[in-house]
């Protein structure tokens, strides 16, 4: 892995969670959207949650195959078991009751599931702690549980459906921050989690991840996730154009690369590296002009970089001009 280019950004914060009752332990009330982009090839989950982690339990999906949400009295075994079910070829609602029918705690499980092709369902068992309910469209399935009211769902579809040029990952979070405008949780807020999958998304195109971001415990989890999310799009980019260079398309490479830049312009904290990576790139499309502006502005952002560049081979045509 280059020293310049981390991967998918991950973010774990800690603290506890919220208990529903003296009884039992907590469980993983909160807010959820599954969805897909088939056009896009894209599958992902977004969730909130009063509770400690909840990236670390609700959302599980597979590039190609489908996303599920397992909340409530959360069964963690129906997501792995659901993409599987999925990748069968059985349809959302099918694979929904397989999974119930064997469980036998199933009343008090919340679930929704989404395919690749935008097939959905969702289910809310009748013990789930209100309010808890869910709606499910073509593309998407949205539910919650311990909520301020059905109005939260609903402000998660309405978000979902309304910006349809968004990419998957923003129109997620679109969902999530108008379910938490719409009251959200009735307890309050913690985490948040958005995961987002694509055929060959990771670094170097060996995981289907395109966003894996988590807040495990913040005041103000919607802010939080939101800041990650810019960072998240950038790193999203910054993999394609990465991962197409090891591939030799440089063309392409130099497409996501050049993207990458212009979202980063707003994000000190990778900037010079992302600026770096666009001078290789821009040195294997034969711009040497090009090259050298992105690296000195990269070394201006970030002198450490100097060092690096010198000894890089990918940057051996313009050792002689590296400042």
């Amino acid at each position: 892995m280059r020293a310049t280019h981390h991967g998918v950004w991950v973010v774990l914060l800690g603290l506890a969670g919220a208990q529903t009752g003296a009884a039992e332990a907590p469980s993983p009330a909160t807010f959820s959207i599954v969805a897909a982009d088939p056009e896009a090839g894209e599958v992902g989950v977004a969730v909130a949650s009063r509770f400690f982690a909840v990236g670390a339990v609700v959302p599980t999906c597979r590039a190609g195959v489908g996303a599920v949400a397992t909340q409530a009295y959360a069964n963690t075994t129906f997501g792995p078991r659901g993409l599987e079910l999925l990748e069968r070829g059985l349809t959302p609602e099918e694979t929904l009751q397989v999974l119930l029918r064997s469980d036998a705690q199933s009343a008090r499980r919340q679930v929704g599931l989404v395919s690749a092709k935008g097939a959905s369902a969702t289910h809310s068992g009748a013990a789930c702690n209100g309010w808890a309910g869910g709606r499910h469209g073509a593309d998407y399935a949205v539910q919650g549980n311990i909520l301020a009211g059905d109005q939260v769902v609903a402000a998660l579809e309405q978000a979902f459906l309304s910006e349809p040029t968004q990419s998957l990952a923003e129109r997620l979070y679109a969902a999530l921050r108008a379910g938490d405008d719409a009251g959200g949780d009735s307890r309050g807020k913690q985490s948040a989690a958005i995961l987002v999958c694509r055929d060959g998304a990771g670094y170097g195109g060996y995981t289907d991840q395109a966003v894996d971001i988590r807040v495990d415990d913040h005041a103000e989890p919607m802010v939080e996730i939101g800041r990650l999310l810019a960072l998240a799009l950038v790193n999203d980019d910054w993999n394609r154009g990465w991962t197409a260079f090891t591939q030799e398309r440089h063309d392409e490479a130099l497409r996501w690369q050049e993207r990458a830049a212009e979202r980063a312009a707003a994000q000190p904290a990778i900037l010079p590296e992302v600026l770096y990576d666009l001078a290789v790139i821009r040195l294997a499309n034969q711009d040497p002009e090009g090259a050298l502006a992105s690296l000195r502005r990269a070394i201006e952002l970030n002198p450490k970089l100097r060092e690096q560049a010198r000894g890089d081979q990918d940057l051996e045509e313009l050792r002689d001009q590296i400042p």
